[in-house]
Parts: structure tokens; C-alpha cells; sequence
């Protein structure tokens, strides 16, 4: 939690630094705010499967793979949001 509250502050102020419109900042706080959410709900869901199967087990497994899944899929489209929302503002630092 440390890490995404860590890199949450600096897209945001990277964000600011790099003059990116107020829709464009929400957008980032949305997909930010959505892996953070995911990523708690992946911990519950961890820890109430490891509660009710302390033991191996195939379906317990699954379940801890899809929650891990999902944080992931989120991952990678708040990653492409981000490039959406940089790319601009970061080309024309180059150009």
C-alpha cells in the first residue's frame, strides 16, 4: 500500500508539473483510485480463503488467482491511461 500511495503522489504531481488538464487528472485519480480498491479487495479475498481453507486446495487457489487476475487487467488499462494522458505533455517536452 506504501508503493501505491507513493506513486500515486507522484503521478499527481507529475500531472500538476506538466500543466495536464483537471480532466485528465481525474481520469488518473479514477484508474488509481480502481487499483487501489482492487488490490484491498484482492487482500480480503486472500485472507478469507486462506481462513476457510487453511490447507491447499484447487478452489482456493482459483480464487486467489482470479482476485490476483483482476488487480492485474486493471493494472495494465490504468498503465494505458496513463500513457494516454502523458504522451502529449511529455512529447512536447522533446519537441
Amino acid at each position: 500500500m506504501k508503493i501505491h500511495v507513493f506513486l500515486t503522489l507522484f503521478i499527481v504531481l507529475l500531472a500538476i508539473s506538466l500543466d495536464v488538464g483537471l480532466l485528465q487528472i481525474g481520469m488518473l485519480l479514477i484508474v488509481i483510485g480502481g487499483v487501489i480498491t482492487l488490490e484491498m479487495v484482492n487482500t480480503a479475498i486472500e485472507r478469507v480463503v486462506d481462513l476457510v481453507s487453511p490447507t491447499y486446495h484447487p478452489l482456493a487457489k482459483t480464487a486467489k488467482d482470479v482476485a490476483a487476475a483482476a488487480v492485474l487487467i486493471y493494472s495494465m488499462i490504468a498503465v494505458i491511461v496513463g500513457i494516454i494522458v502523458f504522451y502529449e505533455p511529455v512529447m512536447n517536452l522533446f519537441l
